[in-house]
């Protein structure tokens, strides 16, 4: 099946069309998402979300919502499954938001399959564009997804899901240990010191 087949894909906002230039035009602000604020592996950083000044009211198409996938249109080509917590961000035009619309396929399954180095391998050979390469729309309709049932598709999600949950512990013990490594040498340096 391909992706064109069980999702309906828009590319984000080109936000500079939109953008007011003095704050007399501001008409809304919104948070605005950015490459800064996703991981190559996924997930979303811990940098804060810039707001978007706005010399109109945007519709609502060009927010995130739960369950839909983020795709970066230009390398690495990073796919994110939106949780309750990212709803309501502004989507720009360096980004697809894809809306799973077929009952028989879960968005987690989807977001992990366009993280997969085949899937980014294949896409990094179809960009375009002389300055900045990237993806368009119609080749990410294009992108084949495996067939599975729903029950392994669950599977898939939640060992996903386990996995980025270890990532990030694993992570904050190491900056922890960081921590500790710097405070111990530099107790050792003072001891001498003194």
């Amino acid at each position: 099946m391909y992706l064109g087949e069980i999702a309906r894909i828009k590319v984000g906002l080109v936000v500079s069309r939109k953008k007011a230039e003095v704050d007399l035009e501001v008409k809304a602000e919104y948070p605005l998402i950015s490459l800064k604020n996703i991981q190559a592996d996924g997930t979303f950083t811990d940098e804060p979300i810039e707001i978007f000044k706005s010399k109109e009211v945007l519709d609502a198409e060009f927010f995130t919502r739960e369950g839909n996938i983020l795709v970066r249109l230009s390398h690495p080509n990073t796919a994110v499954l939106i949780d309750k917590e990212q709803e309501g961000l502004l989507i720009p035009s360096y980004f697809a938001n894809v809306e799973i619309i077929d009952t028989n396929v879960l968005p987690g399954y989807v977001a992990w399959y366009l993280n997969t180095d085949k899937v980014k391998g294949e896409l990094l050979k179809s960009q375009m564009g002389s300055h900045i390469p990237s993806t368009n729309k119609q080749i990410l309709e294009k992108i084949s997804i495996p067939e599975l049932d729903l029950s392994k598709q669950q599977m898939i999600t939640e060992l996903q899901q386990l996995y980025r949950k270890e990532k990030r512990l694993y992570q904050k013990l190491m900056a922890e240990k960081e921590k500790f490594y710097k405070a111990v040498t530099y107790s050792i340096i003072k001891m001498n010191e003194g």
